[in-house]
This record gives C-alpha cells, structure tokens and sequence, in this order.
C-alpha cells in the first residue's frame, strides 16, 4: 500500500512542479491574463460557463487540458476512493443544535472510524459534538480537548445531561503541554483541525504511540510559517515547495455558497480592485498591495468609506476630488481577468490538497504506522472530505 502513495506523491510532485507557471502565482498582480496559449480560450467565456466549471473540478480539468495535458493526469490522480458505509442513526437530542450539513460530515466520519473498543482522544473538540456521537454509539471514553473554556463547559453540560462518558480538558494546544493526554492505548481523532493544530496532533499522537490515529486535515495555511515545511522525508526532498498562498488555494473548493455571500464577495473583490488602481496612480506604482480583511458589513456601506478606510490602513493620503464611478469601472474590466486567472488556478486545488495530504500520510508510515487514504464523506457535504486513517504496526 504505502509503495503506492509514495508513487502517488512523487507523481504529482512532479506534475505541480511542471506546471506552476499556472499555479504558483497571485491573480491580483495581473493586469492581463499571464499565458497567451490561454488568452482566446479565457477571453471567450462568458459568466455562466465560468461559474459552472469553478463549481464542477471534473469538468474544469477536462476543459483545460486541451491547453495544459498534464491536467489529464492530474485529473485521474486526484480521484480518491469513497466508501459507502451505514451512517448511524443519531437521536434527536443528539443531532439537535448541529447546524447544516455537519450532521452528516459527522456521521459519515464516525461511520469511517468504526470505533467500539478504544477510548477517543478528540482534539480541536469544539462543543464536542463528534465526541458525543462517538460516545453514544459504543466507544468506551471520550477525552475532548479544546482551547476555548465557554465551549468545553458547554461541551461537559451536555455529555452529564445526555449521560455520555467524556471528560474535557481546556488547553492551548499550541503553547500548552499536551503530550500528556495522548495514551497508547487510545484512538486519536481530529476532524476539520485547521493547520499546525493537526500537525501538532500527529506529532503527539504518533510520539505517544496511539494505537490508532484518524484525522481529516482542513486550513493547511493557519498557524504555520509563510513557506510550508513538509512533515515527511519524501516531502522535503520533492520539487514542490508551497507558500501561504498555494495553500489557501487547496481550500478555494466550494459546495454550493449562498448567492449572498458570492455576491458580498465579488463585490469585496471589484472594491479591492478599484481602490487598488486608485493607489497605484497617487503612488505611480505598478504592483498590487494587498489591504487587511474587514468586516463584511463594510461591503453595504459606500465605496469611497472603503477607499478613506483602505487608504488609513495603507498610509496614504487620499485626493480631495475622486472620480470613484471611474475606479469601479477599471476594477469590472480588470475583475473579468482576475476571475479568469483563478479559474485556472483552480484547475490545480485538490491535487495541492492532495499533495499535502499524501505529505502527512508518508509522515505518519515513517513513524511505525500502516496507513489508508480515502473520502469518508460526498463532496457535497464538504470538500475537505479526504480521511487519514493509522494503526500502529505490530
């Protein structure tokens, strides 16, 4: 098994590497599309054929491979096996204040693990809701770990009032001694851990041993530093080398948005643009310069508050006469090419996903473990459906 995944790795480290030219770059540097092999392809889409391939993988790889073949081989790559199991039945008051789509995420996960017998470390635990599921349907103990103190008390309320055998513990995985929770005789479980959370994770776990660790990663990019450090031998020895960036491009694999929040985005992205050409003329300069994240409600407001709020962040000094109507409709031109550049990029996000996670599979055979990598759950209840499952080798 593990000869297969390392043949996996290597294969699509050398096919991201061939083709970071269409990858590895950031959309808002560009006035113009980048690969003039692509520009009367891209030019060519109208809004609706674009939107329906960002929202279907499949078939956006098929449609560029005519101009990018490796994609045809990146394509098969990153189809990954999805075992149909039982979901188990939850209880009203168990799945009750469960919100959307989790419900399921949840149930599909512990359908996965297929846990009776070991107690469960769960990291990262939240209300402990995958904790609670765990217990109600055979697991012995469950020990829950999560930084924020509200939410552990809420988390133990509910295992005594439901008569559920969990104990939580309040810590800061990140700063705080942790290695002390991890048990060899334990089955370690982390869903949806963002970054250096569920590395530190593997880390611990397989430190201690745990007879069984699981997890299905989310949020490469947080909590680590600007360049990606890969966690395996094959990894850091690769030709990929991965920045923030690249990784928050794994992510960008959505199931459907509410139209509201598309619309709240496209147009935080059209005033990110205008105001960027705004600065670029009182600076005469010809680079983008990217502005922090705000509260969405600012997007409501008007334009010119955002300019006035942007140019504070930025330090600049803003004319006392500002043709604004000018600047938005610079960004809507220049928007049509920053959608076009992500729309390849996104031809690239799960085998970047998938990079990252064979990464982590790699690392945790090398530390004495027998490891699988499968979907546990449909893509439409999310897309960070790809589970890791260890046993310790005998």
């Amino acid at each position: 098994m593990i000869s297969s995944y390392i043949t996996h790795f290597q294969s699509l480290d050398r096919l991201l590497h061939e083709t970071r030219q269409y990858w590895q770059l950031i959309a808002f540097d560009h006035l113009v599309t980048p690969w003039p092999e692509l520009d009367d392809y891209l030019s060519g889409l109208d809004e609706a054929t674009l939107s329906a391939l960002d929202m279907d993988q499949s078939a956006l790889q098929q449609t560029l491979s005519d101009y990018i073949p490796q994609l045809a081989e990146i394509s098969t790559l990153t189809e990954i096996h999805l075992t149909e199991r039982h979901r188990p039945e939850l209880p009203f008051w168990l799945s009750n204040g469960i919100k959307g789509r989790k419900v399921g995420q949840l149930q599909d996960f512990v359908s996965a693990l297929n846990e009776r017998h070991l107690p469960v470390l769960e990291w990262c635990a939240g209300k402990g809701h995958l904790g609670r599921i765990l217990a109600y349907t055979g697991v012995p103990h469950v020990d829950s770990i999560e930084l924020q103190a509200h939410l552990c008390e809420q988390g133990a309320q509910s295992a005594a009032h439901q008569k559920l055998d969990m104990t939580f513990h309040c810590a800061d995985v990140l700063s705080e001694p942790v290695s002390h929770h991890f048990k060899a005789q334990q089955h370690a479980v982390a869903l949806h851990a963002c970054g250096k959370l569920h590395q530190n994770f593997m880390r611990e776990a397989a430190a201690a041993g745990c007879e069984r660790i699981s997890l299905s990663p989310c949020c490469y990019h947080l909590f680590t530093s600007e360049e990606y450090q890969p966690m395996s031998e094959l990894g850091k020895g690769g030709a990929v080398r991965l920045t923030h960036n690249d990784m928050k491009l794994a992510l960008q694999e959505t199931v459907t948005a509410p139209s509201r929040v598309a619309k709240v985005r496209k147009k935080e992205v059209l005033w990110r643009l205008a105001f960027d050409a705004l600065r670029r003329e009182i600076t005469q300069t010809d680079y983008y310069v990217s502005v922090p994240s705000v509260n969405k409600a600012v997007f409501s407001g008007e334009f010119a508050d955002f300019c006035a709020w942007a140019a504070q962040k930025k330090g600049i000094e803003l004319p006392a006469e500002i043709d604004y109507p000018r600047y938005l409709m610079l960004a809507e031109k220049r928007q049509k090419v920053t959608e076009r550049i992500e729309l390849v990029r996104h031809g690239f996000r799960r085998a970047i996903e998938l990079w990252l996670v064979l990464d982590r599979v790699l690392y945790l055979h090398a530390k004495g473990y027998d490891v699988t990598l499968e979907q546990f759950c449909e893509k439409s209840l999310t897309p960070r459906n790809l589970l890791i499952q260890a046993t310790k080798r005998q």
